[in-house]
């Protein structure tokens, strides 16, 4: 009760809360679908006829090209909505294009691998460019002092609400019958429209709740564009002359891939490698109800002792999983990595995410927080195909999760440059 004392002032906390419920919407999407049944029902389901190699290496291929076009198109989009006040309603564009796609995976027949690809691949460019506008939204609910505070609890309704969910939908693929279900095929396959309906109920909060100002201009919808346009080229011009904001997004875009790649990546790892699928799903599920109160825990670890050195004791935390991860050999192993990544992960994210607010020009957060994104995602783009790359050339998978030790590594020295106290100005508008 403390830590929600602490973020109410003069009313503020409707909006808070109610933005913190889209990470609860969304994080069905994260967890059910891209950390846990997707991998498992593409090499298992949609893609049985394909090698375990060659499945690794297509959805590899399927989470890099869903992150390349938010990578190319996340800056302008940032621009466009700064510009005329519209990161709401681009969020809201982006979260119904995955709501209907995740929907979608409901009806993809069985052997049709490169189809529930390409509607995965549509349902993850609505979960992360959904993500670009939710969190440029964070200047605009909260001051620069609780940044790290209300970014821990995005984060960690994230993993409750998406634990809460998945432990459901395991349920539902256990005993299938008892839910009305031929199988467990059929479960997982409704499970895709539970996360649809999940993901668009909780979204309703932030829509109503979180305000945002009115465009200062009267401009029509191509002026804005244009504008938009014009204001990315001017922020390339001056985001070079930021240099601690280059640094920490070169620092960011390196560590955050050995991040992305682990969620995205984990479970095809232990299936490759041998382990039951029934016991990677309860690691994940450990993974979701350790991850909340861990992230609460880091955001009030930021607020004490900064949010780099929080950032820092995360970094060292995934060098020892990814060394570890390369030699296990038992499936209770994969349960201990599973609560050390559910120690840090929603820690390192959340940080980093309010690191940065701190960094940049609120006037133009949704910009900056583009190529926040931008970077965030391409790392997402380098890191599956290189883990698919290094599996195929190597026939081993477990040198593959071994080369992520090169991105945690450097992306901890470029971060130990970020002078943390070098802060933009901020002009935000409650």
């Amino acid at each position: 009760m403390h830590y929600f004392r602490s973020l109410k002032q003069d009313g503020e906390s409707r909006q808070i809360v109610s933005w913190a419920m889209y990470d609860w919407a969304n994080s069905a999407y994260a967890t059910v679908v891209i950390a846990g049944f997707f991998p498992i029902f593409f090499k298992q389901y949609w893609g049985a006829d394909l090698s375990a190699v060659e499945s690794t290496y297509q959805l590899g291929i399927a989470n890099a090209i869903s992150s390349l076009v938010i990578m190319v198109f996340a800056p302008l989009l940032g621009a466009i909505a700064d510009r005329g006040s519209a990161r709401k309603k681009f969020l809201l564009f982006f979260a119904l294009m995955g709501i209907v796609m995740s929907g979608g995976l409901f009806f993809i027949e069985q052997g049709a691998w490169a189809l529930a690809a390409i509607i995965y691949i549509l349902a993850s460019i609505g979960f992360m460019g959904g993500n670009l506008f939710y969190d440029a939204l964070i200047v605009r609910v909260a001051p620069q002092e609780k940044f790290d505070l209300v970014s821990a609890l995005g984060y960690g309704l994230g993993y409750l609400g998406g634990g809460i969910l998945f432990s459901g939908m395991v349920a539902m693929t256990l005993w299938p019958s008892a839910f009305g279900l031929d199988d467990a095929s059929e479960a997982v396959r409704v499970s895709f429209i539970c996360v649809a309906l999940w993901w668009g109920l909780f979204s309703i909060p932030l829509l109503l709740f979180v305000k945002e100002p009115e465009a200062a201009r009267n401009e029509s919808s191509w002026q804005i564009v244009c504008g938009g346009w014009r204001q990315l080229r001017q922020t390339l011009h001056e985001i070079r002359q930021l240099k601690v904001v280059v640094l920490f997004l070169l620092a960011y875009w390196l560590y955050i891939d050995g991040v992305g790649t682990i969620v995205r990546m984990a479970v095809d790892y232990g299936l490759s490698i041998g382990f039951d699928s029934n016991s990677l799903i309860v690691a994940l599920l450990i993974t979701q109800f350790v991850g909340f109160p861990a992230a609460i825990v880091f955001g009030k670890l930021g607020q004490r002792y900064g949010a780099k050195t929080g950032i820092f004791i995360a970094i060292g935390v995934y060098i020892g999983i990814t060394v570890w991860a390369s030699v296990i050999e038992k499936e209770i192993e994969f349960y201990g990595l599973a609560i050390m990544i559910g120690l840090v992960q929603g820690g390192i994210q959340s940080l980093s995410r309010s690191l940065y607010a701190r960094l940049i020009p609120a006037d133009k957060a949704a910009e900056f927080f583009g190529f926040y994104n931008m970077l965030g995602k391409f790392a997402a783009v380098v890191g599956p195909l290189m883990m698919g790359w290094i599996a195929v050339a190597t026939d081993s998978h477990r040198l593959a999760v071994l080369s992520l030790l090169i991105l945690f590594v450097a992306g901890a020295v470029l971060l130990w440059f970020v002078d943390d106290k070098a802060r933009q100005p901020l002009k935000v508008n409650h």
